[in-house]
């Protein structure tokens, strides 16, 4: 899965004619931001916490990180990944391969444990809600995006789609069941979407192929 090539808000390159960032530090200080977020959640994250756990200090990770919630939007693009959907030619495939990667972090308690309170915190920081979409969230849906108009172009879907509206209704599901944990994030789920979404949205040329 690819990452953006640039992270304004989180670990920075190295300063001009300074030492090489040490990557080893910030593969751990993200291992250790997973690993608390998934035993005591986000309340119970903090920066010394996470450093402690990294074998690193403070500092160190206020070099990189402006604060505990920069700490968790990065983990959350490193673990769930920010170019999830692929193009292997099969729009079908490529739609439950992109989603599928929600349902397979949100399975774990990272998503339900961390993702609800920094909603809350992205709610009254606008700073802070403009670097989780630059970094996490336009990143995903634009490698969705990419996918339905290919799908357009190959003529398994509509040409007049409302593209946003898909990738809304795409990820929804998932999201909506780790912000309120009503009904459990299972394996099948991302196909399930797919399926019905397809099922208003594809053409009859694809609806041949594909009988349900």
């Amino acid at each position: 899965m690819g990452k953006p090539t640039s992270r304004s808000s989180g670990p920075s390159a190295s300063p001009a004619g300074g030492r090489p960032r040490d990557t080893r530090i910030d593969d751990a200080v993200r291992e250790a931001v997973v690993e608390i977020l998934n035993e005591v959640g986000y309340s119970g994250l903090t920066m010394e916490g996470a450093a402690a756990r990294a074998g690193t200090t403070k500092p160190a990770i206020r070099r990189r990180w402006r604060s505990r919630q920069h700490l968790v939007i990065d983990a959350l693009a490193t673990t769930i990944g920010t170019a999830p959907t692929p193009d292997t030619g099969c729009t079908h495939c490529d739609l439950i391969a992109g989603i599928g990667t929600l349902s397979a972090a949100f399975t774990t308690t990272l998503g339900r444990r961390a993702l609800p309170a920094l909603v809350a915190d992205l709610a009254g920081d606008p700073a802070l809600e403009r670097h989780f979409f630059e970094l996490f969230f336009h990143p995903r849906r634009a490698t969705t995006a990419a996918a339905l108009r290919r799908g357009v172009d190959r003529g398994d879907l509509r040409p007049d789609i409302d593209v946003d509206l898909l990738l809304d209704m795409l990820a929804s599901t998932t999201y909506y069941r780790v912000l309120f944990g009503h009904l459990p994030v299972t394996p099948e789920l991302a196909g399930d979407v797919v399926g019905v979404i397809l099922s208003g949205v594809a053409t009859e040329r694809w609806r041949g192929c594909h009988p349900s």
